[in-house]
């Protein structure tokens, strides 16, 4: 028997269960392709695989009735996760419609989706100010409550003495993958444009000098190791940078952390490619930040933040009074599950030798504890001199990790296992325990590196990992 509904708050504000409504025999469930009975729905649920279709959650019709109606009053704090002696929802035979009051607002919610996947709740009242995204997980009879943040411009909520570490960041492995190439080769589903416009922020980009030895030759080549990103032409970091500098201008509160590293064939050296960038790319400090440290918001919106995984070549190490150029990188432990760069700049996690399908729990393991290493850190604000501050590194988590060999191990089979084995950590787990809710920390996540991301429409782990901000939005005193 399915254990009582919990309900977790991982918003700003109080939500107030207020009214209970539960309808069965659904012969006018609305999927958003006519009007189907419920039954018929279940033999068409596809299990979380790479190329399964991520169809629109049936809804309740509007003229509906419920065969049980209760008015009650349950209030959920911030950052809060309640246990109630609510019955969960039987499907098929029957759901449940959650209707919660926010801020003088009512949205509503039926539960379950047919799958562990975001649900857009809906509200009654006319003109609402905020919107709110909720997950319903089955397994744990649990429904998580998320800020629907306007992603394309998440970071304007946040305070430009922010230190850009605090943040809870979507990121993307090989960003530019989303062509037609060979399966081991491609890790994205969606154009970065489409990644950037649904809140990714971290970029991880690889390059190979078209003619290292020639200094007039600004052509850099996107590759994945010594792959081409695409079987149909060379794509270009130029084009790359264009996409970038066209969504930055258009949401200029934002800012996008590169980490840029050297791949491909030939005789190109990381000293080469720093000359080429300095000199042809990061030429404009109101586009590029390329400190060796880490920014504030404030100092980063707008512009493209270098986190190097190069060697500098000689005549860059007097840059910025002596100290470097971009934010020190290079020396990154090799399939790792937890190190930190000599610049203690970075703290990452980047195991991705699986070479059996059977590693992949071991992949996830790692992904979630690297996730709590970074929940536990406390933002320090009080000094608005960033060199004066408790120095935070970025926390960088690849949830990504592949095997040629292996069909099962290629970056979208464990994308498909891997995603949602965080999400549900997200939503049940992370940051939570003890009668405060919560552990010590601000119950971030860190940059969270991610492969198949928007595959059919499917963001959850972008939306999961932006929501998980609000920790910090409460200490920042955002409204």
């Amino acid at each position: 028997m399915a254990a009582p509904l919990t309900i977790r708050n991982l918003t700003v504000r109080p939500f107030e269960l207020k009214v209970l409504e539960r309808f069965e025999h659904l012969a006018t469930v609305d999927n958003g392709q006519g009007l189907q009975n419920i039954t018929n729905l279940t033999k068409n649920f596809t299990s979380l695989f790479s190329n399964s279709t991520r169809s629109k959650p049936p809804q309740i019709s509007d003229d509906a009735k419920s065969f049980s109606h209760e008015e009650v009053s349950i209030r959920i704090e911030p950052l809060k996760s309640l246990k109630t002696d609510i019955k969960p929802a039987q499907p098929p035979i029957h759901m449940l419609r959650l209707t919660f009051e926010v801020d003088g607002e009512r949205h509503r919610v039926d539960t379950p989706s047919h799958k562990d996947e975001s649900i857009l709740l809906t509200p009654t009242t006319p003109n609402p100010r905020n919107s709110y995204t909720a997950i319903y997980l089955p397994r744990y009879s649990q429904l998580t409550l998320f800020s629907s943040a306007n992603l394309p411009s998440w970071m304007r909520r946040f305070k430009d003495s922010t230190p850009l570490s605090a943040l809870s960041i979507p990121g993307t492995h090989n960003s530019p993958t989303c062509h037609k190439a060979l399966p081991s080769v491609r890790c994205q589903a969606t154009s970065p444009p489409e990644q950037l416009d649904n809140g990714v922020r971290f970029f991880d980009i690889r390059v190979q000098p078209e003619n290292p030895n020639d200094p007039s030759n600004d052509k850099l080549v996107l590759v994945h190791a010594v792959f081409p990103i695409s079987l149909t032409g060379a794509k270009y970091f130029r084009d790359l940078l264009t996409e970038l500098y066209t969504f930055l201008d258009r949401n200029p509160s934002e800012t996008v952390i590169m980490s840029l590293k050297r791949e491909g064939t030939g005789n190109a050296t990381d000293q080469q490619l720093s000359r080429i960038l300095h000199d042809h790319y990061a030429t404009d400090p109101n586009r590029w930040f390329t400190a060796p440290r880490i920014p504030t918001l404030g100092e980063a919106r707008r512009k493209i933040v270098l986190l190097r995984r190069f060697a500098l070549d000689d005549s860059l190490r007097g840059e910025h009074d002596g100290q470097g150029w971009g934010i020190d990188a290079a020396t990154w432990a090799d399939n790792t599950p937890n190190a930190t760069c000599p610049s203690g700049d970075v703290c990452v996690q980047d195991f991705y030798e699986v070479l059996e399908t059977e590693n992949i729990d071991k992949k996830i393991q790692f992904s979630q504890d690297h996730l709590e290493r970074a929940a536990e850190c406390v933002c320090a604000f009080d000094d608005p001199d960033p060199a004066k501050r408790i120095k935070q590194p970025f926390f960088i988590n690849f949830l990504t990790a592949s095997n040629f060999w292996k069909v099962g191990c290629w970056p979208d089979r464990i994308a498909a296992k891997l995603n949602p084995a965080i999400v549900e950590h997200l939503c049940v787990r992370h940051n939570a325990g003890g009668g405060d809710e919560g552990r010590k920390g601000d119950g971030g996540t860190g940059i969270v590196v991610c492969d198949w991301v928007g595959l059919k429409g499917d963001w959850d782990i972008v939306r999961c990992v932006v929501g998980m901000n609000a920790r910090l939005e409460i200490r920042e005193g955002v409204d």
